[in-house]
């Protein structure tokens, strides 16, 4: 008689796939394992940890809303700053401060949510008139920024808009532009290129115009649209008045041989498909007329009122323009070979680099003059990134260049804040609410002055 089945065994096949679904049960639980302890450790290295830095650096949660604790510790060069300062980024940036100027709205409403000073600060302040000449093409609310950090009603602003600027941007310029008294758009304007003659005949634009405008200005520094202020209006005027009283500040050197390429043979400009730039020609230019010598330095100055008369009317001037309409990037040649002219106003002679106007972190200036460029270079220029905001504030320069709010946001949040802080701190007279930045009043953040 044969016996009964024995239930209870698996069958040998039944058993095997019994076993391999428990390993790969334990292999599943094992794979969620890691995902979890690899997740705690990224979050746990992300979030800032609560030791003595770290306190002086706001929570997460708090970077759009009080981020002036941020930004201190930013300035003062605190090592976790700048990390989660990248993390703060889009809570803080992004804000379309033009979007003003794009809807109807009246000119007094305009110059309030824009946070314009709109009285002298103080009586030295009213005194002394300082001119701008800014040149732009792109980045309407970079512009704002920087105009309404500059801006004072006793100075006079002439605006450049590059020819090749798109109409909206135009319009847009000028909207905000007809706002103000004081501010005008060049009544002849270029299509800028690059080392261009065009770069330095825009300037030359808007001092004919400075120089027939109503407003008696005693200096006029030229600017372009990725500049920002490091020290206050009020700053610039002492250290113009206290340093350079009557003189010109034209930093550069007699033109070095490797520099000479630049003024020996013609340029010429070329515009092509959206693209433009200047190359050289084999042509062999003459040499310089009245045998003068030329200089090499910035293209960035800061001149009395007699002088820039000077160089639009002197014989000498007029043919160095001309002789410099087909050479490299002339705007570093032409208006330091004129400030070294004995008998042109407020010339300077003897100085070379003097003049701290801008400070710029150039790569083949890194471990010398600085330590390195913390966001990205263009054209050999640093574009500031948080990490370059101790170094910024820490310069002796009036103004620094060059920023990219789009990319680096609370660079400019950080040095916007700063700068209005420390300019209403230094007012002589009552303040208005809309002059401050900040939504809140009550804040505390150190100036490392």
């Amino acid at each position: 008689m044969n016996a009964a089945p024995n239930y209870d065994q698996k069958k040998p096949g039944i058993q095997k796939m019994t076993q391999l679904e428990t390993v790969k049960s334990g292999f599943l639980v094992c794979i969620v394992g890691s995902v979890f302890i690899f997740a705690f450790i990224y979050v746990w290295n992300t979030i800032p940890k609560e030791d003595n830095e770290h306190k002086a650096v706001p929570e997460l949660a708090e970077c759009g809303f009080y981020p002036d604790e941020l930004c201190s510790a930013l300035f003062e060069g605190k090592e976790a700053a700048p990390r989660i300062g990248h993390l703060c980024q889009q809570a803080l940036g992004g804000q379309e401060i033009s979007a003003c100027i794009r809807t109807p709205c009246n000119c007094s409403m305009v110059q309030k949510r824009l946070h314009f000073i709109t009285s002298p600060l103080s009586e030295e302040e009213g005194n002394f008139s300082l001119a701008y000449i800014i040149t732009i093409h792109k980045e309407l609310d970079m512009f704002i920024k920087l105009l309404r950090a500059i801006y004072a009603p006793q100075n006079v602003y002439c605006i450049h808009i590059d020819n090749k600027s798109s109409k909206d941007y135009k319009a847009a310029v000028k909207t905000l532009v007809n706002c103000f008294e004081n501010i005008f758009i060049a009544s002849k304007r270029e299509n800028v290129i690059y080392a261009g003659f065009s770069r330095l005949q825009a300037d030359i634009n808007c001092m004919k115009d400075l120089i027939h405008s109503k407003n008696q200005w005693n200096y006029v520094i030229n600017l372009c649209g990725q500049d920002y202020p490091i020290k206050t209006n009020k700053e610039i005027i002492q250290y113009i008045k206290s340093k350079w009283n009557g003189k010109n500040m034209t930093p550069g050197i007699v033109q070095p041989p490797h520099i000479k390429h630049r003024t020996h043979v013609s340029y010429k400009e070329y515009i092509h498909s959206g693209k433009a730039y200047v190359y050289p020609t084999k042509n062999v230019k003459s040499q310089p007329p009245h045998n003068l010598t030329i200089y090499f330095g910035g293209a960035y100055y800061i001149l009395t009122r007699k002088f820039v008369e000077f160089t639009l009317t002197d014989k000498r001037a007029k043919d160095l323009l001309e002789w410099s309409r087909d050479t490299y990037s002339p705007d570093e040649h032409f208006w330091i070979t004129l400030n070294r002219l004995p008998d042109a106003p407020g010339a300077t002679p003897d100085a070379k680099w003097e003049g701290g106007i801008r400070a710029i972190k150039w790569r083949d200036q890194e471990g010398k003059s600085h330590n390195g460029c913390r966001g990205h270079y263009i054209r050999d220029i640093c574009v500031y990134g948080l990490g370059d905001l101790k170094w910024i504030i820490e310069s002796p320069n009036l103004f620094a260049n060059k920023f990219e709010p789009t990319t680096y946001p609370l660079v400019m949040e950080c040095l916007e804040r700063r700068h209005r802080l420390k300019l209403l701190q230094q007012a002589e007279v009552p303040l208005e609410e809309h002059w401050y930045l900040q939504e809140h009043v009550h804040f505390n953040m150190k100036l490392n002055i």
